[in-house]
Formats: C-alpha cells, structure tokens, sequence
C-alpha cells in the first residue's frame, strides 16, 4: 500500500502556546486505575516518576535514548509543564554536558518545580495597575524588555499579537491562566492515556525505575550522570511563578497567530441540498462498490476508479455508505462515515489530472453532484475526512466463534461468520452482480494478503468451487473459506487475519472499514466506471482536496507574513483547514483547537503542529461534529512557530 508521508514526532510535539504547553505537575490525577493499581493506590513518589515516563515518552521513543541536546532537553521540560528559560536550560546544559538519562530529567524536575495558577496570577497581578484582570500593552511591554531576561520587540510583539488573549491594547492575563493551566491538563491526561493502554511501555524500565512491580519501594536509587551531580548539587534552582518565563517559552516560538471562528447549526435543523435532476428514471445508470480500510498506522485506503464518458452530457454522481446486514437495534458504526468523492480529468496522461469538482452536496448519508462533462477519461478518488473512521479503542474481550464440527466430525462455518462472509462478498462483489470476477478477487487478496491470483490458480479455483461465468458465487466464496479452515485443521488463525484485514474486530464487528456505493448517472450516454486501484490517500488527493478548499474557503493571511495563507472551507458536515506556503522555506504552523465546542478531528489531537514545505499546501485537518444533532462551534487558532 502506498503510505503518505505524515507528520514527524517532533512536529507534533510542538504544541507551546500560551495555554498549550504540553505540561504535568504533581497532581494525583491517573487515568483509568488497572487492578493493580486499585490493589496498591499509588504513592506520590510512583505518581511522580509516572508523570515523568509520560513526559519523556512524549520526545522520546523510548526511555533508553538519552537527552543529547539542549533542543531536546527544552521540549522535554517542556512537556513536563516546566516552561525553561535559556537560563534555567544553561543551568543544567553546560559546555561540558554531553546527554542527560532519564534519570538526570527526574532530578531536574525536582528541582524545577511546575508553576501554580496562583502563582502565576499572583506575578501578573503586581503589574495590573486597574485590578481589571488585564495589562496594559505598554505596561506589559516595559515589563518584559527591561527587566530579568529580556524579550525582543518581536518576541514582545507576539505576545500582543495572540488573538485569544488580546483585545483593546490590553493582555488578559486572567483568560492566559486559565488556558495555560486547562491546556496542561488536558495534555497530561492525554499523555498518561497513552502510557495507560500501552502495556509494553508501562513494563518498561526508565532508568532506576520500573511500573508495575507489586512491591513497593518509595526511595529508588537514582544514578544521574556526573554532569547533572556536578552542576545541580551546587545550588538550589526554583522556577515558581515566573511569568516571564511562562511567556517566553511560548512566544519565542511564535512569529505570529490567526483565528477562525465558524459556528455550525444541528444536522437535524438542516434542508437537504442535493436533489435529484428531473426525469432522472430515464438517464443510464452504473454503479459501482469499495471500501475504505483503515491501517494500522491510522492511514486509510480505498478503491480508486476510472471513468468513461462517450459524450458531452449531463452527469449525476453520488457516494454513500453501503447498507450491509445490520444487528436490530445496534447502530452500525460505518454508516456514520462521511464520503465524499473528487472527480478529475485525465488530460494527456493518467499523471496530468485536472480538478472538476466534488460532491459537496448532501441529502442525509448521501453525498453529491451534478452538472455537464464533456466526453473523455475521468478518475474518480473516494475520500472521507477520518474524523469517524478511526482505530477501535475498546478491547473486545469476546472472541466469535468461526468454525465447529458436528458429531462426525466434519468441520463447517457458524452462523455468524457465514454471514459477516455474505456481507464481505457484498462488499469485494465491485459491479454488484452477485459474481466475482479475477480482478474483483483480486483486490480483496490483494487486501487480505498482498499477493494475486493469477490465471493458473484462478482456473484451479473455478474447478473445485461453485462458478458461473467464470465468476466465482456466493457459495463458491463460501466454500473457499472452509477450505482455508481444514487446512489448518479447524485452526481460525488465518481467517481471523482475512477479517482483520477487512476491518472487522473479534466480535464480528465492522469498526475499521467503511463500504461504500458510488452511482453515476448520464442524460445522453451510457457511463463506464472500471475499479483499478486501492492505495492510500494519494498525492492526487491532497492535490485535489487543497485546490477545492483554496477554491472555495475563506482565506486569511498571516499578519506580517503574506506568503503563508491560512485556508478554511465549511460545509454543512465538515470544516477543512489548508496552509498554504508561497516562500522559499519550509514553515512549522502550530495548531490549537482547545476552545472548539461539541467538535472531532482528524488527527485525535486538540493540539498539533504541521511542517509545510516550501512553495506547497497541506491538509492541516478536517473538523465534524461530535454529536451532529447539537450546534458545534469551531475556534482554531494556528501560529508560525519560529
């Protein structure tokens, strides 16, 4: 499969606004307790070295790579919520410092202790001349350029240029606290969550210090390296309720900042807006079948199709989820996901493809197009945003049963498989003819296990199982599959791989794919539509994608930058965000969803950062509501880190 490139690690680890930083402190906030943990409460001292690992797993992939440079020992006091100045990151970062263990981190943040919302109110109060919560521009700048560490007029500038925390000439200092210390929060259960769920991470040993052991023991021996006993045992560091530093961490990394606000209605209040054209009973029709699957790494991929129009025509084009066996009563999570088709032409070759439209247009699940094409070849990419086809959470302690044998012995299917079976053959069955053809065939192995069937295996295949046409039937499918099962002797380890592989959990469920039917209908000619690949979001994609948004979203450009463009497109269903970089070096946009309301993206983060190269445009993210029959307001607020 075709992977896109997504963003590096440490892009997403920039998450330092004011109010974004990833941070911790001491609280005794966990996520949800283990039995042993419930067994044995948690210690301050196991609390503390907890945070730690999270925060350090948050830079670095494991807790065996060491500190080695000063860069890196920023973001990692960073996101334990410590906000250092460069003097603070000299003091323990010296010409002779060559890395920092885990070890050496845990007795950094002893001694640099996280500040405190009264802390940080109590600093900012003495310059808040009015007792208004707020400070003046001008006060602030005096503040911040003359005393301590001095900040530069740009840095400064940045401050003032946060919209979220600006208005009137004055900084709010009382709204900056209160984002600054939500933000941490939230970041630190998100980075406890992950350390909670990853069971290898949570026995991994972190220098002196091991999860999991049922026998406690409150004083682990410490082995710092000898720079940090050198430097740090000397004297007695403190941080508390340095403003300065709080607001310098942050606008340093900060040229400049811009906000969109766009509040969306309840789907249930909204008119349909795509109808069908008259007379349409008497246009030819085709239709055709795919599926998004859902990768391990969170990429999707999908069907990809060619069209064939004889004729300048009027077309109607249409995508929606395919409507599969349901269990009554249970609501079918699939049917949820958004789909949206890009169609392009193809000019002078399949790599010169031109945008015509999208369907944009929706009457309930369904989403659609009409308007004229003129004759010639047309490829037809099937998107959806991923803000609702994401990887399964909850485990599924249950395991169906496949296969059983009958008091002779003989090996058949259960029930429950033959029919997720039906609804797979539904699904791969592309032309929807009840038959499968050697090319539908060959995408679902193509899916299952990476290989095809050529001709001399298909011919083996249509001699011992049921065929008409050279097509292989339903019961010939299923047949298949019981084949598979007594070759292995009962043993369903490779059929479970075939139900992995199609987005099915051990339930049986369908939770990480999304099948879906494409419609095309055309006035004056009979329409070809042809599946020929299955890959990844491609380049033509995010092509086509940013070229719709640029094409029809409101644009705002960066104050002081105007060759970095920020895209936004709203629909009645999702909100789509392009960068849009013009310059001559590649920019790193810091992205910050906190004050959204009622909203899902794409990327699973409230807070992230995308490198865009230079001279290009990217998909920042894709925004849906998170219960769509209830308003849903979308703040987003994307800075240029420096």
């Amino acid at each position: 499969m075709v992977i896109r490139e997504r963003p590096r690690p440490v892009q997403l680890r920039m998450a330092i606004s004011p109010g974004s930083d990833a941070a911790f402190s001491s609280q005794k906030s966990t996520p949800s307790e283990s039995p042993q943990t419930k067994k044995f409460p948690r210690t301050e001292e196991e609390i503390f070295y907890m945070n730690c690992r999270a925060a350090y797993l948050t830079v670095f992939k494991s807790s065996l790579e060491n500190i080695v440079s000063k860069d890196q020992l920023y973001l990692a006091l960073q996101h334990a919520g410590r906000n250092p100045s460069q003097k603070t990151i000299n003091k323990y970062w010296t010409p002779q410092t060559a890395k920092l263990n885990f070890d050496d981190f845990c007795i950094i943040l002893r001694k640099e202790k996280p500040t405190s919302k009264t802390e940080l109110l109590k600093s900012f109060k003495q310059l808040d001349v009015n007792d208004d919560g707020c400070i003046l521009h001008a006060d602030l700048y005096k503040f911040l350029t003359k005393r301590g560490e001095k900040m530069t007029r740009e840095e400064v500038n940045s401050i003032i240029n946060l919209v979220d925390v600006n208005a009137d000439g004055k900084f709010d200092y009382i709204k900056f606290c209160k984002l600054y210390m939500t933000t941490n929060e939230q970041c630190l259960k998100n980075t406890l969550e992950k350390l909670e769920v990853d069971s290898k991470l949570r026995r991994h040993q972190f220098g002196n210090h091991i999860e999991g052991s049922s026998e406690r023991d409150p004083s682990p021996v410490r082995k710092p390296s000898p720079s940090i006993i050198r430097k740090t045992d000397q004297e007695t560091f403190s941080n508390k309720g340095d403003t300065r530093s709080s607001l310098l961490s942050a606008t340093r990394k900060f040229k400049t900042s811009l906000s969109f606000t766009i509040t969306m209605g309840a789907y249930s209040n909204q008119n349909s807006k795509l109808t069908e054209p008259n007379l349409i009973k008497d246009w030819q029709c085709m239709q055709s079948k795919g599926c998004f699957f859902l990768e391990e790494d969170g990429e999707i991929v999908s069907h990809q199709y060619r069209m064939q129009i004889a004729q300048r025509s009027m077309v109607y084009l249409t995508i929606k989820p395919l409507n599969l066996s349901q269990v009554e009563g249970k609501p079918s999570p699939w049917l949820s996901v958004d789909t949206t088709l890009y169609i392009l032409k193809e000019n002078e070759s399949q790599a010169n493809l031109q945008l015509v439209c999208f369907t944009e247009l929706q009457n309930r699940e369904v989403f659609g197009w009409t308007g004229e094409l003129g004759p010639g070849i047309y490829w037809l990419i099937p998107s959806t945003t991923g803000c609702r086809l994401r990887k399964e959470r909850k485990p599924v302690t249950d395991e169906a049963q496949l296969v059983y044998r009958d008091e002779t012995g003989e090996l058949f299917l259960t029930k429950e498989f033959r029919s997720t079976l039906s609804d797979i053959f539904e699904v791969i069955d592309l032309d929807g003819n009840g038959l499968l053809s050697l090319e539908e065939y060959n995408f679902f192995e193509l899916r299952t296990s990476g290989e095809k069937c050529d001709e001399d295996a298909w011919a083996v295949c249509r001699e011992n199982f049921d065929t008409k046409k050279n097509e292989l039937t339903r019961q010939g499918f299923m047949d298949l599959n019981l084949m598979e099962a007594n070759d292995r002797e009962g043993d369903p380890c490779d059929l479970w791989v075939t139900l992995h592989s199609m987005g099915y959990n051990k339930a049986l469920e369908l939770t990480e794919a999304c099948p879906f039917v494409i419609d095309i209908y055309a006035e004056k000619c009979k329409p070809k539509i042809k599946a020929v690949h299955m890959e990844a979001c491609s380049g033509q994609l995010e092509k086509a994608i940013c070229k719709s948004v640029l094409s029809k979203g409101d644009a705002k450009v960066m104050d002081g930058y105007e060759n970095i463009i920020v895209h936004t497109y709203s629909c009645d269903t999702w909100i789509t965000s392009v960068v849009e970089n013009k310059s001559d070096e590649k920019v790193i946009i810091h992205i910050n969803n906190e004050l959204s309301k009622n909203c899902i993206n794409n990327r699973g983060l409230n807070i992230f950062a995308v490198e865009v190269a230079p001279k290009s445009t990217m998909v920042c993210q894709h925004v849906m509501p998170l219960n769509e029959r209830q308003e849903w307001i979308y703040y987003c607020i994307y800075s240029l880190i420096s």
